[in-house]
C-alpha cells in the first residue's frame, strides 16, 4: 500500500509539472533519447529519431519511460535529478517524490550511466566542483541541505533585523513602538515606466529638450510591489529593476519592507533574497571576490560555505540581489570594458565592478538585481540596461490618511488630527512624502497631546525638523515644565557637536560614523533622542563592529545647515560660497555635494524670520548678528532669480523662497522671472506646486504655466487652484486623460484671471471634454482653449461648438491632430455657421481652429446707456463667418450641402474650400448658390480638380453677382477665387457711380458697371476651342476693368481674339497678356501707337529669358487709320476703339513684357463728348515714357524707331537699357535727339560703352542745344537731361569711371570746347595720369568751365598736384583747388564767374617729398591773391612749415595758414607760436587744436607792428627768464592786430598760462578767445580768469569742456562784467549747476550784445533752469541758444517754452536730449509762431510721444523761416508725422530735416513723401533707424525727381527690399543733383546691391 501511495504520488507529482519538465528537457532531446535507450534496451525507438519537434519527441520518449513500469520510471526520474540541470524547485518536487535513496542495482546503473565513454554531453552540463565528490548523488543531497540550512539563517537574520520594526515613518526618526512591521507599514505609490526617460535626461542635462512631447508609450502607470517582479519576463538572463525616487519618498524602508515580504514566503519565485547597502559598500577599500561579499559582508552559512556558494551559482535565476542606496556610494560606477567577457569567478574585483558585472549578468547570470536609487545619480550603462523603471512617488491623499490613522490609533484625537491634515493644503502637501508625513504626525501628536486651544504647525520643511528637534528634547524631560530656551541651552553644546558631525560627513562624503568619529556627550545625546541609528558595519577582513549614522539623510543635512548659520568662524561671504541651487541631473561641478539634496533649502528655512530666535539661542548671539547671516542667504536667492534657471531649478527656487516665508523676497524672485514659467520632462509633486504658487501669488503680475512631458499627481492640479495670477496654462503630455480632465475641472473655476488653456498631446476623449466644458463658462476671463493632439472621435465633434458657445469671452479653440472625418467636417461647419458667437471655422487636414466672438455673455449696462447699446446690439447681430474648410476630402456629392450651408448662413466674409476634389460640376452647383449668399471678402476653391468648363462656370459669377469684384484662376497652379466687395462699400460705390452716371440710360448694365472688376486668368494654357468658350462669357462681363491672361501660350491669334473682345469690355483698362510669344514687330506698333493716341501714358516692352510679357491697355479713343504694323489687321472700328489682330510670324525670346498704361478716360458715352477736347488737351501736357529693355537694337531698328518716336508728341522719357547698343545705333540716336522736341531724359543703362561712344555721348552736348547734362558712369550707363526750350542755360558734362586716358585728352577737349555753357565737367575715375591732367589743364581756359571741374581717382602723382596748384595762378577764375593723394583721390578745381577775391588750396595726404618742396614754394610765392591755405598730413616737417609761412605772402588783404601734421600735439606751446610769427604780415589769429594736431594762423597784409610797452613791463613784474621776456617781446610786436586766440587739448605749464593771462589777453584788438578741452590748474585758472578781467573788446568767449563748476563760475563772474561787447558766451561740456545759472544770470543782465549762449552737457537743474529762463527774455538780440543735455523735465521744459515765446529774434534752438516730453511739445507748440525768425530746431531725444507730437507738428507750421529741423529719437505716432507732413509745403526755405528713429512704416510714406516734394530748396532728408518698407521707397522713389535741390537720402537701418531699392535706383538716375542715397543694414541681397551699386555709385549701401 505504501508503495502504491508512493507510485500514485509520483504519478501526480510528474502530472502537475509535466510542462516545465518537458520545457527543461527539450533543450537536448538528443541526451534524452540516448537515456530512453539505455532504460529501454528492448524496445524500439527507431520511429522517434525522425521527429524533428523537440518537444513532441521529449513527449513521446516520456510516455514510453513511464509506461515501462513504476521502479524504472522512479529510476529514470532520480537519474534525471542527479545529472539534468533542472531548476531547483522542480528538482527538489522530483527528488521528494521519488525518493532520496537508490537500491545497489539502481546506483550500479546510475555508475554505469554516469561512466559510460560514449555518453552525450549535451545537456549535462556539471556545475563548478558537481563532481569532485565520488559519489555524485550525496554530493548533491549535500549541497541541498547546506543550501536549505543557509535560507533559513538569512530568513531568521530578516525577521531579527526587519520584523519588529515599527511603520515607514518610524524608522526614519529612530522611534519604537510594539507595533507589528505589518501593521505599521503604508504602501507607496509606485509608478512604472515604459519608457527611459530618465536616459534622456542623463544624455541631455537640461530639461528643455528638443522633443518636449513624449510618446504614446510613455504614459507611466501604477504598480504594486509584487508587479515589479511579475511584469519583469524571465528569459534565463540576468533582470535588472531600477527603483527611483527622491529622498525621504520611503525607499530603504520599502526594500526592508521586501525582505520582510520574503521571508513571509510572499515572494515564491526567490529562494534567496540579499540586501546590499551601499552606504556599507564605501567602508569596503579592498577588492572582493564574489564568495567574499556574499559570505564574509553579507551572512555566512553555518557550514559548507563552497556547497551553499556552488548551489547559488546552480539557482542563480531564482537570486535576487537589492542594492539600496546607489546615490549614497562615493565610487565611481563604470560600464565593464568588455561585456561579453565573464569575469574569473574567484578573481577580487572592486565594489564599482562587482555591481557592474552584476548588472551585465556576469556574475549570478539569471538573477534578478533590484537597485534603488535618488533620480540624479545614474550610471547611463544602468538606464540602458534596465529592463524595468519605476518611480516611487511617495504617499497620495488616501496614503497619508491610513497612515495618520494607524499612527493616531490610539489616541482620542485621532479624527482630530485627521481632519486637521485634511483640511491644511500645504500640511498635505507636505505629508505626500512619507520622511516628512511622519515628522508632521509628530509634530501634530505634540501639541495635540497639550491640548491647546488652537493648533498651530509650522509652515515650512524646516520649521518642522526645528519643532522635530524640540519634541524629542522635551519628551526626554522627566522634571517639571521646562522652557524651550532653557532645553536649547542645555543641549547646546551637544547640539553644536551634532551639527559639527554633519557638515564634516557631508563635506567627506561621509554618512556612516564609527564610535570614535563621535564625541561621546554627542552620542548619548543623539542615540537618547533617536537621532542616530546604531547597527553592525564591517571593514574588509576586521570583525564586526558598531555603525552610526544619522536616521535620514536629510536630517544629517538639515544639522549641517544650522552649524553654518549658528558658527561664529562662517562669515556671510562663506554662506554664499556653499549656497548654491541643485539640479534635477549631477554635474561636474557638483561632485562635492552630491549628498546635499536638501542642504540649500534648510539654508533657506534657516533664513527665515521664524528661525531667528532659535539660531540666536543656539549661537548665543544677537538678533542683528544672525539677521546679518540670514541677510546673505536672502541676497543669494536675489541674485539666483537674475540667472537663466532651467525649470527644476526654478522649482529648487520657489522651494528655497518658500522656506524663507519673505514675502518681499518672493515678489522679487517672481518679478525676476519673466512672467512665464517653463517646465520639460521632469516630475513634479504637490509640494513642488505649493512653492511654485507661493511665488506667483506673491507677484503683482499675471503669469504663463508651462508643463510639457511632466509627470504629476492628481493632487498638484488641487494646489495649483489656490494660484491666483495664472494668465496662460498649458499641459503636454500622453500622461494626460481623462482622470486628469476630471480633476482639473474642479481646478479651473478657482483660477480667475486664467486666459488661455491648452491640454494638448494627450488622452483627453469626450468623457473628459465634457467634464471640462462643464466647468469652462465659470472661468470667466477664459479666451483661448487649445485641445490638440488628443483623443476626441468622430461622434464627439458635433457637440464641440453646443459646449463651448456658453463660455463667456472665448475667442479661439483648437482642436487639430484629433480623429475625424468629412462627415464630422461638414457636422462642425453647421455647428459653427449656426451657433451666433462664432466668428471662424478653419479645417485643413488635422488642422481644427473655431474662433468665437468673445461676446456670448452679456454685460450688465447702465440705463442711461440702454438705447445706444441696442444700437450696437443690432448692428453686432449682422456676424461675419469666416469658413475654411481645406483638404477635408470634399466631393461633389457634397455639393449640394455645402451649397446649403452657404444659403443658411447670413452673412460669410471669407469661405475656402481649397484642396478638396468637388470637380466642374461641384464648382457649377457653388456658382448657381453664390447670388443667394452673402460673401463680403473672398471665396476660394483652388486645387479641386477643375478644367475650362469649372473656371467658365466662376466666372460667369463676376456677371451674376453685384458685388465680385475680381476672379483670378490658374489652370496649371490649380487656382480659383472669387474676391468680393462688402456691402458697405457695394452701396457706397453703387450710390456714387449713379449720381455720375446721370442720364445713363439702360438701368440693368449700368448697375453691372457700377463696380470695377479684375479677371486674372493665367499659366492655363488654353487650346483654340476653350479660348471660344472663355471669349463667350467675357463677353458678358462688361463692367470689367483690369484683365489678365499672362502665360497662356496664346500666340498671336489669340491675342488677337482677346484684343477683339475690347468693344464688349467698355470699361476695360489694363489687359496682361504675358508669356504668350508675341513677336518684336509688335514694338514697332506699340512705339507708333504711342505716337497716334494721346492717351498712353507709357509702354515698357521688355524681352526677357525666362521671364513674362504682359500688355496693359486701356480703353482709348483710337483713330481710323493705319498704324503700321506689318502683321496687323483692323477687324472693326468703333467710337471708343480700335481693335487689332497682331499676326506676326515669329517670336522673339521664350518670354515678353509688355506694359503699356494709359491717362485716365472717360468711359461714359454720355458725357465722353462734352468731355474729349478737355481731357486730349489734359493729357498732352501730362509726361510720356517709352521703355525698351533688353532687345538687340540693330542702327536699322534704331532709325525706324527713332522715327516713329519724333511723331509722338508729349514723349518726355526714353529708356534704353540691356540693349547692345553698338556705336553706330547710339550715334543715329544721338543725331535724332533734335526731333524728338518734348524729351526730358534719354537712358542708356547696362550697355557697354567704348570710348569712341563715350566721346558720341559726350558731344551730345553739341548736337542738340537742348541738352543740359550728359553722364555716362562706368562705361555702361548713360543719361542725357533735355530742356524743352532752347534757352542760355549751363550745361554740364560728367564722364565718370569711363576709362578716359591720355589718347582720348585731345578728342575730350575738342568736343568740350564746343559748349559755350559748360557749367561742370566731371571726369573723376579715369586713367588721365600726370600727363593727360596736364594737358587738359592746358586747355582749360578754353573749355570755359564756369563751376567745377573734378578730376578725383585719375592716378596722378605729386606732379600731378603741383599742375593743379599752378591753375591758381594760370587762371584767373579758379577760386578753389582741393588735392588729396589718399584713398579718397579728391582732385577738384572750382571756378567763379564772378571777379571774386577768394583763392583756396586745401592739400590733404600729398606726402610732399624734399624734391618737391622747392616747386610748391614757388608756386605758391606765385599766387599773391591766394586767401586761404590748408595743409592736412602732407608730410611736412618742422622746417618745411617754416619755410612755407615765410614763403606765403601777399600785397593786401588777409591770408589764413592752416597746417595739420601729427607733430603739432607733441611741440610747446611756445614753439608753436614762435612757428606762427614767421609770416610776413601781421598775426591775427592764433588756433591750436592739439587733439587734431592743427595748427591754424591768420595774417595780414601789410604788416603792422607796434610796441606794447604796458604788456612788456607786465611781463617783467611775472618773474619770467630773460630768453621767454625777448621772446614774447617778439610774439606781442607781430600779434598787435590779434582778433582770435582758440586753443584746445593743450596742458598749459606756469610759464605759459602767464604769458597767456598777461600778455595775449590783454591785447586790444582780441575779439575771439576759445580754450576748451584743456588742462588748467587751479593757479591757472586764477591767472585766467584775471586775463579776462582784460578782454575789454572781447565779443565771443569759449571756455568748453574745461570741466569748470559752480565755483569757477563764480571767479569768472567778474571778467563777464567788464566784458560789454560780449556776444557769444559758450560754457558747453562743463560741470555748471544751478548755482552757477544764478550767477551767470546775474553777469549777463548788463549784456545787451548777447547773441548766442551754449550751456549744453551741463548739470543744469530746475532752479538753474529758471535763472536761465528768466534772463533769456532780457537778451533783445539773442539769435542762438543751446541747452542740450541738461536732463531737463517737463516742469523745466514748460518754463522755458514759456520764456521763449518772448525770445522773438532767436534763429538757433537746441534742446536736444532731455526729458521734456508731451507737455513741453505742447507748451513750445504755443510759443513757435512768435519765433518769427527761426530757422533751426533740434529736438531729439526729447520723450516727444503721440500727445506732444501732434501740437508741435502745428506749431512748427508758423514758423515759415525754418531751415533745419531735428525731431530724432521721439515717438510722435502717425497722426503727428502726417501733421507734420501737411505743413512741410509752408516749408519755403527748409534745407535739412532730420527723422531718425521716429517709428516712420509705409502707413504715412506717402503724406511724408508728397510733402518733402513740395519743399522747393530741401537739401538733405534723414529718414534712417525707421520701419520703411518697399512701399515707402516707392512712394520716396517717385518723388525724387521734384527736389531738384536735393542732396543726400538717409534711409539706414529700414526695410526696405529689392524692389524698392531698384525703385530708387531708377528715380536716381533722374536726379543728378543728388549725392547720395544711404541703405545701410536694409534686406537688400548682396548680389542686387552690388548690381544697384555699380549702376549707380551714388547709392551706398556700407556704413561707412
Amino acid at each position: 500500500m505504501q508503495l502504491q501511495m508512493e507510485d500514485m504520488d509520483l504519478q501526480r507529482a510528474i502530472a502537475n509539472a509535466q510542462p516545465q519538465l518537458v520545457e527543461s528537457l527539450s533543450h537536448d532531446p538528443e541526451w534524452l533519447l540516448m537515456k530512453a535507450k539505455h532504460f529501454l534496451p528492448h524496445t524500439d525507438l527507431s520511429h522517434v529519431d525522425g521527429i524533428t519537434d523537440r518537444k513532441e519527441k521529449v513527449m513521446l520518449l516520456l510516455n514510453a519511460l513511464e509506461s515501462a513500469g513504476p521502479i524504472l520510471w522512479k529510476q529514470f526520474i532520480q537519474c534525471v535529478c542527479m545529472e539534468g540541470n533542472l531548476p531547483m524547485d522542480l528538482e527538489i518536487l522530483l527528488m521528494s517524490v521519488s525518493g532520496e535513496g537508490l537500491n545497489q542495482k539502481q546506483e550500479a546503473f546510475a555508475e554505469a550511466s554516469t561512466q559510460s565513454p560514449s555518453q552525450p554531453t549535451g545537456l549535462e552540463r556539471r556545475r563548478h566542483g558537481s563532481n569532485s565528490h565520488p559519489n555524485g548523488k550525496e554530493s548533491k543531497q549535500q549541497r541541498l541541505d547546506s543550501a536549505e540550512r543557509y535560507r533559513h539563517l538569512i530568513v531568521a537574520s530578516v525577521c531579527q533585523r526587519y520584523g519588529n520594526k515599527r511603520a515607514a515613518g518610524a524608522a526614519v526618526l529612530g522611534q519604537a513602538q510594539p507595533a507589528a512591521f505589518s501593521q505599521a507599514f503604508v504602501n507607496l505609490v509606485i509608478r512604472q515606466s515604459k519608457a527611459s526617460r530618465l536616459k534622456e535626461r542623463a544624455d541631455k542635462p537640461r530639461e528643455d529638450s528638443a522633443g518636449m512631447q513624449e510618446a504614446e508609450e510613455c504614459v507611466d502607470t501604477a504598480v504594486k510591489v509584487s508587479d515589479l517582479f511579475e511584469s519583469v519576463v524571465s528569459s534565463g538572463t540576468t533582470r535588472v529593476i531600477l527603483l527611483f525616487g527622491k529622498p525621504g519618498m520611503g525607499k530603504t524602508m520599502l526594500m526592508h519592507r521586501l525582505c520582510q515580504k520574503w521571508a513571509e514566503g510572499a515572494l515564491p519565485p526567490f529562494l534567496f533574497t540579499f540586501l546590499v547597502e551601499f552606504r556599507q559598500l564605501n567602508l569596503i577599500s579592498r577588492k572582493l571576490t564574489l564568495k567574499e561579499l556574499l559570505f564574509d559582508l553579507l551572512l555566512p552559512p553555518e557550514d559548507c560555505p563552497d556547497a551553499v556558494f556552488q548551489h547559488l551559482l546552480e539557482n542563480a535565476q531564482r537570486l535576487l540581489f537589492i542594492f539600496d542606496g546607489l546615490d549614497e556610494f562615493v565610487g565611481n560606477i563604470d560600464q565593464p570594458s568588455s561585456p561579453c567577457v565573464s569575469p574569473a569567478l574567484h578573481r577580487p574585483m572592486s565594489i564599482s565592478e562587482l555591481f557592474a558585472n552584476f548588472c551585465f549578468g556576469k556574475l549570478l547570470p539569471g538573477c534578478t538585481v533590484l537597485v534603488t536609487s535618488r533620480p540624479k545619480k545614474l550610471p547611463d550603462f544602468l538606464l540602458s540596461r534596465a529592463d524595468l523603471l519605476a518611480e516611487i512617488w511617495g504617499f497620495d491623499r488616501e496614503k497619508v490618511e491610513e497612515y495618520a490613522s494607524h499612527y493616531f490609533r490610539q489616541h482620542s484625537f485621532k479624527e482630530q488630527a485627521i481632519a486637521h491634515l485634511k483640511n491644511n493644503s500645504k500640511l498635505l502637501s507636505m505629508c505626500l512624502i512619507p520622511a516628512l508625513c511622519c515628522i508632521v504626525c509628530v509634530c501634530l501628536e505634540y501639541l495635540l497631546r497639550k491640548r491647546l486651544s488652537k493648533v498651530e504647525l509650522p509652515q515650512t520643511m524646516t520649521q518642522f525638523y526645528i519643532k522635530m528637534l524640540l519634541i524629542f528634547i522635551s519628551k526626554q524631560q522627566t522634571e517639571g515644565t521646562v522652557s524651550e530656551d532653557t532645553q536649547l541651552n542645555h543641549h547646546r553644546m551637544a547640539i553644536l557637536g551634532l551639527c559639527d558631525l554633519a557638515l564634516k560627513g557631508l563635506e567627506q562624503k561621509k554618512i556612516v560614523f564609527y564610535v570614535d568619529d563621535i564625541p561621546e556627550h554627542v552620542k548619548e545625546f543623539a542615540s537618547l533622542h533617536g537621532l542616530l541609528n546604531v547597527f553592525e558595519v564591517k571593514r574588509s577582513d576586521s570583525l564586526p563592529e558598531a555603525g552610526h549614522a544619522f536616521v535620514h539623510l536629510s536630517l544629517q543635512e538639515f544639522f549641517a545647515a544650522l552649524y553654518l548659520m549658528i558658527n561664529n568662524a562662517v562669515d556671510g561671504n562663506h554662506l554664499k560660497k556653499k549656497f548654491s541651487l541643485k539640479s534635477k541631473w549631477t554635474l561636474k561641478n557638483e561632485a562635492r555635494t552630491e549628498f546635499m539634496e536638501n542642504f540649500h533649502i534648510f539654508l533657506s528655512g534657516l533664513s527665515s524670520k521664524e528661525c531667528r530666535t532659535f539660531l540666536t539661542l543656539l549661537a548665543e548671539q544677537n538678533q542683528a548678528w544672525v539677521r546679518n547671516k540670514q541677510a546673505a542667504i536672502l541676497q543669494s536667492l536675489k541674485k539666483l532669480a537674475a540667472t537663466n534657471l532651467t525649470g527644476p531649478k526654478i522649482i529648487e527656487l520657489c522651494h528655497c523662497t518658500y522656506e524663507t516665508q519673505d514675502l518681499e523676497l518672493a515678489q522679487h524672485i517672481g518679478s525676476q522671472l519673466n512672467f512665464k514659467y517653463e517646465f520639460r520632462n521632469f516630475r513634479l509633486t504637490p509640494l513642488d506646486v505649493s512653492a511654485l504658487v507661493f511665488i506667483i501669488n506673491c507677484g503683482r503680475n499675471l503669469t504663463h504655466l508651462d508643463f510639457a512631458g511632466c509627470p504629476m499627481e492628481l493632487d498638484c492640479l488641487e494646489v495649483l487652484a489656490s494660484c491666483k495670477n495664472i494668465e496662460h496654462l498649458s499641459f503636454r503630455s500622453r500622461k494626460y486623460g481623462d482622470e486628469f480632465a476630471a480633476a482639473l475641472s474642479k481646478s479651473l473655476p478657482k483660477i480667475k484671471s486664467l486666459k488661455k488653456l491648452e491640454l494638448t498631446g494627450g488622452s483627453i476623449t469626450a468623457l473628459g471634454l465634457t467634464d471640462l466644458a462643464q466647468v469652462f463658462p465659470n472661468c470667466l476671463q477664459l479666451e483661448e482653449i487649445n485641445l490638440q493632439d488628443n483623443r476626441l472621435r468622430d461622434q464627439d465633434m458635433g457637440k464641440v461648438i453646443g459646449m463651448l458657445s456658453r463660455v463667456e469671452k472665448l475667442k479661439t479653440v483648437d482642436l487639430s491632430h484629433n480623429d475625424i472625418s468629412v462627415k464630422s467636417v461638414l457636422t462642425l461647419a453647421k455647428g459653427a455657421t449656426a451657433c451666433p458667437n462664432v466668428t471662424e471655422l478653419h479645417i485643413r487636414k488635422d488642422t481644427i481652429m473655431i474662433y468665437f466672438s468673445g461676446q456670448s455673455g452679456k454685460v450688465p449696462r447702465s440705463p442711461n446707456l440702454r438705447r445706444r447699446e441696442q444700437k450696437k446690439e443690432n448692428a453686432a447681430q449682422i456676424r461675419s463667418v469666416k469658413l475654411r474648410l481645406q483638404d477635408c476630402g470634399l466631393e461633389l456629392q457634397h455639393a449640394g450641402e455645402i451649397a446649403a450651408l452657404l444659403r443658411g448662413c447670413a452673412h460669410f466674409s471669407e469661405v475656402d474650400f481649397s484642396g478638396n476634389q468637388l470637380g466642374d460640376e461641384g464648382c457649377r452647383e457653388l456658382a448657381k448658390s453664390l447670388p443667394e449668399v452673402h460673401i463680403s471678402k473672398q471665396l476660394d476653391v483652388s486645387n479641386n480638380q477643375i478644367s475650362v468648363d469649372g473656371v467658365c462656370c466662376l466666372l460667369s459669377a463676376v456677371n451674376t453677382c453685384l458685388n465680385v469684384v475680381e476672379f483670378e484662376a490658374s489652370l496649371h497652379h490649380q487656382t480659383a477665387i472669387l474676391k468680393f466687395i462688402g456691402d458697405k462699400e457695394f452701396a457706397s460705390t453703387h450710390s456714387r457711380d449713379t449720381s455720375r452716371s446721370g442720364v445713363q440710360s439702360g438701368g440693368s448694365e449700368s448697375q453691372k458697371s457700377v463696380v470695377s472688376r479684375k479677371i486674372r486668368l493665367t499659366d492655363s494654357g488654353f487650346p483654340t476651342r476653350d479660348l471660344d468658350k472663355l471669349c463667350t462669357v467675357l463677353k458678358k462681363c462688361s463692367s470689367v476693368s483690369e484683365l489678365d491672361l499672362s502665360n497662356n501660350a496664346l500666340g498671336d491669334q489669340g491675342v488677337g481674339k482677346l484684343v477683339g473682345l475690347l468693344p464688349e469690355l467698355k470699361a476695360v483698362s489694363s489687359l496682361k497678356l504675358s508669356g504668350n510669344q508675341i513677336s518684336l514687330s509688335a514694338v514697332f506698333g506699340l512705339a507708333q501707337c504711342l505716337s497716334a493716341q494721346g492717351h498712353i501714358k507709357s509702354i515698357d516692352i521688355r524681352y526677357v529669358q525666362g521671364a513674362c510679357c504682359c500688355v496693359f491697355l486701356s480703353a482709348m479713343q483710337l483713330e481710323t487709320r493705319d498704324l503700321g504694323l506689318p502683321c496687323m489687321k483692323r477687324e472693326r472700328a468703333s467710337p471708343h476703339c480700335v481693335f487689332i489682330v497682331f499676326s506676326f510670324g515669329s517670336s522673339l525670346g521664350n518670354a515678353q513684357s509688355v506694359h503699356v498704361t494709359f491717362w485716365e478716360s472717360v468711359r461714359n458715352s454720355s458725357t465722353r463728348a462734352a468731355g474729349k477736347l478737355l481731357a486730349h488737351a489734359q493729357h498732352l501736357e501730362n509726361d510720356r515714357c517709352f521703355r525698351l529693355r533688353e532687345c538687340t537694337v540693330s542702327p536699322k531698328d534704331m532709325d525706324r524707331l527713332c522715327q516713329i518716336l519724333g511723331k509722338c508728341t508729349g514723349l518726355t522719357e526714353l529708356e534704353l537699357s540691356r540693349n547692345a547698343l553698338s556705336d553706330q545705333s547710339i550715334e543715329r540716336l544721338l543725331m535724332s535727339l533734335p526731333r524728338l522736341h518734348s524729351l526730358k531724359l534719354l537712358s542708356i543703362r547696362n550697355n557697354k560703352f567704348s570710348p569712341n561712344c563715350t566721346l558720341l555721348l559726350a558731344n551730345s552736348l553739341n548736337l542738340c542745344e537742348r541738352i543740359r547734362e550728359v553722364e555716362v558712369r562706368s562705361s555702361e550707363n548713360a543719361f542725357l537731361h533735355l530742356a524743352r526750350r532752347i534757352e542760355s542755360q549751363e550745361t554740364s558734362c560728367r564722364l565718370t569711371d569711363c576709362s578716359i586716358g591720355q589718347n582720348e585728352v585731345e578728342d575730350l577737349c575738342r568736343i568740350l570746347e564746343q559748349c559755350g555753357h559748360l557749367a561742370e565737367l566731371d571726369l573723376s575715375g579715369n586713367q588721365l595720369g600726370n600727363e593727360g591732367l596736364r594737358h587738359l589743364l592746358d586747355r582749360l581756359l578754353q573749355m570755359h568751365v564756369s563751376r567745377l571741374l573734378n578730376l578725383s581717382h585719375n592716378k596722378i602723382s605729386q606732379d600731378g598736384v603741383l599742375h593743379l596748384i599752378n591753375t591758381l595762378s594760370t587762371c584767373r577764375n579758379v577760386t578753389e583747388v582741393q588735392v588729396s593723394l589718399c584713398s579718397k583721390a579728391t582732385s577738384l578745381i572750382k571756378f567763379t564767374r564772378e571777379d571774386e577775391p577768394r583763392k583756396i588750396l586745401r592739400l590733404t595726404e600729398c606726402n610732399f617729398q624734399p624734391e618737391h618742396l622747392p616747386k610748391l614754394f614757388s608756386l605758391l610765392q606765385k599766387c599773391t591773391n591766394l586767401t586761404e591755405y590748408i595743409s592736412t598730413n602732407n608730410n611736412m616737417t618742422t622746417g618745411a612749415v617754416e619755410d612755407l609761412l615765410r614763403a606765403l605772402r601777399k600785397s593786401l588783404g588777409t591770408l589764413r595758414i592752416s597746417i595739420e601734421e601729427p607733430w603739432v600735439r607733441n611741440e610747446s606751446i611756445t614753439s608753436l607760436l614762435q612757428m606762427a610769427v614767421q609770416p610776413h604780415g601781421s598775426v591775427t589769429e592764433i588756433t591750436i587744436s592739439k587733439d587734431k594736431g592743427l595748427l591754424r594762423v591768420g595774417v595780414g597784409f601789410p604788416c603792422r607792428t607796434e610796441k606794447m610797452e604796458s604788456v612788456v613791463s607786465r611781463l617783467n613784474q611775472c618773474g619770467l627768464e630773460a630768453k621767454h621776456i625777448h621772446f614774447l617781446q617778439r610774439v606781442i610786436e607781430k600779434c598787435t592786430q590779434l582778433q582770435e586766440l582758440s586753443w584746445s587739448h593743450i596742458d598749459l605749464n606756469d610759464a605759459e598760462e602767464a604769458m597767456l593771462a598777461n600778455a595775449l589777453l590783454t591785447l586790444p584788438t582780441l575779439r575771439k578767445f576759445a580754450l576748451t578741452s584743456s588742462s588748467v590748474t587751479p593757479s591757472g585758472m586764477g591767472h585766467l580768469v584775471a586775463g579776462l578781467q582784460q578782454c575789454h573788446a572781447i565779443e565771443e568767449l569759449n571756455l568748453g569742456s574745461l570741466g569748470l563748476d559752480d565755483t569757477a563760475i563764480l571767479k569768472l563772474v567778474p571778467g563777464l562784467h567788464k566784458m560789454p561787447l560780449l556776444k557769444r558766451l559758450l560754457l558747453n561740456n562743463n560741470s555748471i549747476g544751478s548755482d552757477g545759472c544764478f550767477h551767470l544770470a546775474e553777469a549777463l543782465k548788463n549784456a545787451p550784445h548777447m547773441e548766442e549762449i551754449n550751456l549744453s552737457h551741463n548739470k543744469i537743474e530746475h532752479a538753474g533752469l529758471e535763472k536761465i529762463a528768466t534772463l533769456l527774455p532780457e537778451m533783445q538780440n539773442l539769435k542762438r541758444v543751446n541747452l542740450s543735455s541738461n536732463s531737463i523735465g517737463p516742469a523745466g521744459g514748460e518754463m522755458l517754452a514759456e520764456a521763449l515765446a518772448r525770445c522773438r529774434r532767436v534763429e538757433e534752438l537746441l534742446l536736444a536730449r532731455n526729458h521734456g516730453g508731451d507737455k513741453t511739445a505742447a507748451r513750445l507748440s504755443l510759443s513757435l509762431p512768435s519765433m518769427c525768425h527761426l530757422k533751426i530746431l533740434h529736438l531729439q531725444s526729447n520723450n516727444i510721444g503721440s500727445l506732444g507730437g501732434t501740437p508741435l507738428a502745428k506749431g512748427l507750421v508758423e514758423c515759415q523761416q525754418l531751415e533745419e529741423i531735428s525731431l530724432s529719437e521721439n515717438s510722435f505716432g502717425e497722426g503727428a508725422i502726417r501733421t507734420l507732413s501737411e505743413g512741410l509745403p509752408r516749408f519755403t526755405r527748409l534745407r535739412k530735416i532730420e527723422l531718425k528713429l521716429c517709428g516712420i512704416g509705409d502707413g504715412v510714406s506717402k503724406h511724408l513723401a508728397l510733402g518733402f516734394s513740395r519743399c522747393p530748396v530741401i537739401e538733405e532728408i534723414i529718414l534712417s533707424w525707421n520701419s520703411l518698407g518697399d512701399e515707402g521707397a516707392l512712394e520716396l522713389a517717385t518723388v525724387l525727381p521734384r527736389m531738384a535741390r536735393l542732396r543726400m537720402l538717409d534711409l539706414d537701418k529700414n526695410r526696405i527690399a529689392a524692389r524698392g531699392a531698384k525703385k530708387l535706383a531708377e528715380e536716381l538716375a533722374k536726379c543728378g543733383g543728388i549725392q547720395v542715397i544711404r541703405l545701410w543694414s536694409n534686406p537688400v541681397p548682396k548680389n542686387i546691391e552690388e548690381s544697384l551699386t555699380k549702376q549707380d555709385a551714388r547709392l551706398h549701401f556700407s556704413f561707412f
